[in-house]
């Protein structure tokens, strides 16, 4: 029987986790791609790197023989690596995927510690009861503070509940960005990675499971194949799995199908590989099941035995998508129509299964739920790339009734920031009606804590970062749903919005930059209705950003050296998102984020609002 290590990364966003991953694919002389070698290799998603986030989860997989450890010399083991994400948001994701594991790296960064994400993660990896071994990356920072870093650790460690027996952790030391690790500190004694493999074979159990029982697989993720169809990856949790048997498909009502499969494939480094045969404990994917689900069993066709379903946090966030209807519609989006966009929703629940999606009755469109503002906006982004061509409205939490009472979801918010920029931030959550929970300070450095409704702190990042000069860092993450206390977020600022249709000027938008924060420059098409700015005012105001000058054949000394047109503030996706109003619409395509009004003719506007019509 094949040796197998099952083993999840789990980390904060930016702690070196998929960089880790690189350093141990290539510490193992695994084959790469030619066009990975420069590269992150996990990250293969464009978004991914961009953001420099880990958004999809991934599996890869080494053979290792090691060199000494109770494995024992000589033996090959086969190591299973599941790279997970490091955002609240993508619990869906982080849940099924340790799901597959028996042991996790716990990547902490030598300088920051254990931060919120790591909480979150760490949180439901004990909760599994997973063997944790702790790596202290970044040991390289000359600003590097270890024993600090290993004390906020086992403190965090005993937060969560941990026994004595999981807070006595095996700790691994090193640098990941420089291919190397030890079990003491001393960088300049590390030769390589190798000893993070030691501790994976000496700590992480081999996977239980008998493989005399009848074949157990649970579906983790969803994949896709132009020639093999639909791709279900999972672990196999009893009894084995050979290509072409026969399987009992057992969905989450209990259903059972009987289907053939058609191909069997195993990780060999980043790539699936065919196989005719896998046993217990190894992650398999498998074709043949044309309705195969996440959180869902393939089973002994003779005698099949339902795993438990995956259990996923509800979604606490709603947005509604609705088809482009602007003056602009069409022109720049490939799939515009209700249909194309309604199946490629409803094609996204086969992969993400912390998504809620369904038809809005009344007013047309689409609800679609999720975890959160930024599991939203990659969701928006992603569509936006595809070539797809829609519009979305404000953000809006999900409440509950339960027993009589509004249930609101409640967030822990933690913020570290320079010493200055302390009382600007604890006045603007004061404001959101954020409790504060603790508050201390670290040399220059000043941590905070607080509880928020989720909904009084919408908009609230774009003005975080604009009040601490980017130098603030603020985390999220949900922490329970609570008495709703009535409080709401609402813009303090009205919008500037285009008079009339046309191609903006220079001369107008100098004449207009006077009454607030312009969005866009000038030579860009807009139209009548479209959101240009943001008012220094609570109102909003029309504007004439499509004027232009006069022209005579007066001549006065000087005329127009004076002028300067300040640089405007472009809108991304997610600023969009965190600006409009109830009012107001983001138009999103492959080419632009717009910001709108829902109703673009102000006399309409003004009879629609006698009339109580919103």
């Amino acid at each position: 029987m094949t040796d197998i290590r099952n083993v999840a990364i789990i980390a904060h966003v930016d702690h070196g986790k998929t960089t880790l991953v690189d350093a141990l694919l290539k510490q193992s002389k695994t084959k790469l791609h030619k066009d990975t070698t420069e590269t992150l290799i996990m990250d293969s998603n464009e978004l991914e790197q961009e953001r420099g986030i880990t958004i999809f989860s991934k599996n890869a997989s080494v053979v290792w023989n090691p060199s000494s450890g109770s494995a024992g010399s000589g033996q090959v083991i086969k190591i299973n690596i599941i790279d997970t994400p490091g955002h609240a948001d993508f619990g869906g994701e982080v849940e099924r995927v340790l799901k597959m594991a028996d042991g996790c790296l716990l990547l902490i960064d030598a300088k920051e510690g254990p931060m919120p994400r790591t909480r979150f993660v760490l949180k439901k990896a004990l909760e599994m009861k997973l063997k944790i071994i702790v790596v202290i990356n970044k040991i390289d920072r000359p600003d590097a503070r270890i024993p600090y870093v290993l004390d906020k650790t086992l403190d965090l460690f005993f937060e969560l509940g941990a026994d004595d027996t999981t807070a006595d952790f095996p700790i691994v030391y090193a640098s990941a960005k420089m291919g190397v690790a030890g079990l003491d500190e001393n960088i300049n004694e590390m030769e390589d990675i190798s000893p993070v493999f030691n501790a994976i074979i000496e700590h992480i159990p081999r996977p239980s499971g008998d493989i005399n029982k009848p074949l157990q697989m649970m579906v983790a993720s969803i994949g896709s194949d132009l020639h093999k169809g639909r791709i279900a990856i999972g672990r196999i949790y009893n009894g084995s799995i050979k290509n072409g048997q026969e399987i009992m498909y057992i969905n989450r009502t209990g259903h059972r199908e009987k289907y053939k499969l058609t191909s069997l494939m195993t990780y060999q480094g980043l790539d699936r590989v065919e196989t005719q045969d896998a046993p217990v404990g190894d992650i398999v994917a498998v074709t043949g099941i044309p309705d195969a689900t996440i959180g869902e069993t393939i089973a002994d066709s003779i005698n099949p035995i339902a795993l438990p379903v995956i259990d996923i946090e509800e979604p606490t966030m709603q947005i509604k998508f609705i088809v482009n209807d602007s003056p602009f519609a069409g022109r720049e989006g490939e799939f515009k129509t209700g249909r194309e966009i309604r199946a490629r929703l409803y094609k996204e629940l086969e992969t993400d299964v912390a998504l809620r999606v369904e038809d809005d009755t009344e007013g047309g469109g689409w609800i679609v739920s999720g975890r959160g503002e930024l599991h939203l906006a990659i969701l928006i982004e992603r569509l936006r790339r595809e070539g797809y061509e829609f519009q979305v409205g404000r953000p809006k939490v999900i409440d509950k009734a339960v027993g009589g009472e509004k249930l609101t979801p409640y967030e822990r918010v933690f913020i570290e920031v320079p010493e200055e920029f302390s009382g600007i931030v604890m006045q603007k959550m004061g404001a959101r009606h954020a409790e504060l929970q603790d508050m201390k300070a670290d040399g220059s450095i000043t941590y905070m804590e607080f509880i928020s409704a989720t909904k009084t702190l919408f908009g609230y990042r774009s003005e975080f970062t604009t009040d601490t000069r980017g130098l603030g860092i603020m985390n999220i993450s949900f922490y329970k749903y609570d008495v709703d206390k009535g409080f709401t977020s609402q813009k303090e600022q009205g919008s500037l919005v285009a008079h009339e249709s046309g191609v903006t000027n220079l001369y107008g938008l100098i004449n207009t930059q006077g009454r607030g924060t312009l969005f866009i420059g000038p030579a860009v098409e807009v139209y009548k209705g479209e959101v240009i700015g943001q008012n220094a005012r609570e109102e909003d105001i029309k504007v004439n950003v499509c004027k232009t000058k006069q022209l005579t054949n007066n001549r006065s000394k000087g005329e127009g050296v004076s002028e300067h047109f300040n640089t405007p503030k472009i809108m991304d996706l997610e600023d969009a998102l965190e600006y409009i109003g109830d009012d107001e619409l983001v138009e999103v395509t492959p080419k632009n984020i717009r910001i709108r009004k829902k109703i673009l003719d102000e006399i309409e506007e003004r009879r629609k609002r006698s009339q109580g019509i919103r």
